[in-house]
């Protein structure tokens, strides 16, 4: 009988561990403050005007976000996934404008992107309960 709930108890918290990466976050009013900071910067992206500038003061913002959420713990993984798309579309505009190659058409494109994937995102974040 000690055996059994011995390994049931092992069974029950190693199931714990897994589990917790499906139970989403909470929510909390600093990342939902940050994605609407981020979206104000991608609303405010303007192509004709210094796009390194811009691209890396998202890269930051972005990067706090994922910092911040990271320092939570374990349960924000849901909101890391929500933002990774942002931060790629935004890593690309970073290095293509830091080498030079950043045209206006080039940025109009990546805003488009970027808004719809901020605009997904903040839906995501700022809906929790």
């Amino acid at each position: 009988m000690k055996r059994i709930l011995l390994i049931a108890a092992v069974v029950a918290l190693s199931g714990c561990s897994t589990i917790q990466s499906w139970i989403p976050s909470f929510w909390d009013d600093n990342q939902s403050a940050k994605i609407t900071d981020v979206r104000l910067t991608v609303d405010r992206i303007d192509c004709s005007k210094d796009q390194l500038a811009q691209a890396s003061q998202l890269r930051d913002q972005l990067r706090w976000f994922e910092l911040y959420s990271q320092s939570k713990g374990t349960l924000q993984q849901d909101v890391l996934k929500l933002i990774k798309p942002i931060q790629l579309t935004t890593e690309d505009w970073y290095k293509r404008s830091s080498e030079g190659q950043g045209s206006v058409g080039y940025c109009g494109i990546k805003k488009k992107i970027l808004e719809q994937q901020t605009s997904r995102a903040a839906t995501g974040i700022m809906g929790r309960w």
